[in-house]
């Protein structure tokens, strides 16, 4: 009796069933509506506004993955996986010296970052032509001189996208020479909450109201700068056809290992640093970089990429950002796994967070020895401040391998209370999801490092 060899589905074929539906994820297709979901975390109320949320008595937030899994806000159960040793070559050798780390193991740590989860920033990004477009020589209550600068991308390749970066600029009006400046990611047209790019403009920004950490770093003898990411890309999953990704694919879906918009929004930062290091206000060697909850994200990962920022606060980061994507706590990988966020890789470790080749702890770890702060909030536990701690902890070694001082203590702090001693700084304030608090201590930290031309300290205000 003759068998005929059986056939593999052609790749034709396979797409065909994918598009009919005929071929699906078993386990997606099975889940129940969250609200009849029988592994739905008890006594969970139904946010009226956003029915796919949920919040328990003390007000945290659940929702749950395309995986099938629901938020965990148990400690006891959020650490799985170990970390991986972030001095340890990928051929199983230790790394005793600082040559090593950054000839070999730093190298090796940005090359999975890049592949495995914010994607490749392409070498070949268009020329930018930058203007002053506004200056204000009364801005601040008449303290310093403002400017709003447009940085205008080449688009000859692909005229249907139209990246910009805008950047405004505040710097003390009578400053011996060129001062530190902080500069803070901000949403913009595009941006999370904001009309999207391209939309019409409401006119020129506004001073920042009293509480603004613009008034402390003026204070200080600092500048205060702003960057808007939304004109760089919009934060939506359907504008990666247009902003400066959409450019460089000429409108084409990305490939998996394209960059995502966190990635995209670095690019702009570092391009803002390419014009500031020609400013004759501001000294580019003592440049800053803040930014909160995604944004935080992306200060983090503009620190790591581009050694030009000397100093960065990282807020409220959670995943993608400080918070170990290892943890089973808070906002996790499966949150964020398809997101415009990442790259297409970052999709396979949904579901298996061990395998992921790189965690947090050596994002921050890429930093070295230049200091960072992180922070969290006893009213933010999605973006899990205890583990962006415990990211800070096991980034220590790599501090001390290269002569710096790590946090300084194992033990998480306690309400309000900061962490300054090392070039790691951490501080745990009592409240929500936000930045704010945490700015009186940044400075005062960034004060060993930036060197204040004022005679004030921070505490003073």
């Amino acid at each position: 009796m003759n068998h005929r060899p059986t056939r593999t589905p052609s790749l034709r074929v396979l797409l065909l069933l994918l598009l009919t539906g005929l071929l699906t994820r078993p386990a997606a297709a099975q889940l129940p509506p969250p609200a009849d979901d029988p592994n739905r975390p008890p006594g969970l109320i139904q946010n009226s506004t956003r029915p796919n949320n949920w919040t328990d008595a003390q007000g945290h937030s659940y929702v749950r993955s395309g995986k099938g899994s629901w938020t965990s806000y148990d400690d006891a159960k959020a650490n799985p996986f170990p970390l991986p040793d972030p001095l340890l070559l990928k051929n199983g050798q230790p790394v005793k010296d600082a040559d090593t780390w950054w000839n070999q193991r730093r190298p090796e740590i940005l090359v999975d970052f890049r592949t495995a989860i914010y994607g490749h920033i392409p070498a070949n990004t268009p020329a930018i032509t930058w203007s002053v477009t506004f200056t204000d020589t009364n801005a601040a209550g008449g303290t310093a001189l403002k400017r709003t600068v447009t940085g205008i991308v080449d688009n000859s390749r692909y005229p249907a996208a139209k990246p910009r970066i805008n950047l405004t600029l505040y710097t003390p009006l009578h400053a011996a020479g060129r001062v530190p400046m902080i500069m803070v990611v901000i949403p913009g047209p595009g941006g999370y909450g904001a009309p999207r790019a391209g939309a019409a403009q409401t006119g020129l920004p506004a001073d920042p109201p009293s509480g603004s950490p613009l008034y402390q770093l003026l204070a200080l003898g600092w500048g205060y700068g702003t960057m808007e990411v939304g004109p760089i890309q919009n934060d939506y999953s359907g504008g990666l056809t247009t902003g400066i990704i959409g450019l460089m694919t000429q409108g084409r879906p990305r490939q998996p290992g394209d960059w995502g918009v966190l990635a995209a929004w670095t690019w702009g930062l570092s391009r803002s640093l390419d014009y500031l290091a020609n400013d004759p206000c501001i000294d580019a060697h003592r440049m800053g970089v803040e930014g909160h909850s995604r944004y935080g994200k992306t200060a983090l990962l503009a620190a790591a990429l581009d050694p030009r920022w000397a100093i960065v606060y990282a807020s409220c980061s959670g995943e993608l950002g400080a918070k170990p994507s290892r943890r089973n706590y808070g906002e996790t990988v499966d949150n964020d796994a398809s997101s415009h966020w990442v790259d297409g890789n970052f999709r396979q470790y949904a579901g298996h967070w061990d395998k992921l080749p790189v965690d947090s702890h050596e994002l921050i770890a890429l930093v070295a020895p230049r200091p960072i702060f992180l922070n969290g909030g006893t009213g933010d536990q999605w973006a899990d401040p205890h583990g962006a701690f415990l990211a800070a902890v096991a980034a220590g070694p790599v501090y001390q391998l290269l002569g710096a001082h790590d946090l300084g203590s194992t033990n998480m702090p306690a309400p309000n209370e900061a962490l300054l001693t090392g070039d790691i700084a951490f501080r745990y304030h009592a409240g929500p999801h936000t930045d704010a608090l945490d700015w009186p201590a940044f400075l005062q930290f960034a004060q060993r490092y930036l060197k204040s031309p004022a005679k004030k300290s921070i505490e003073q205000y």
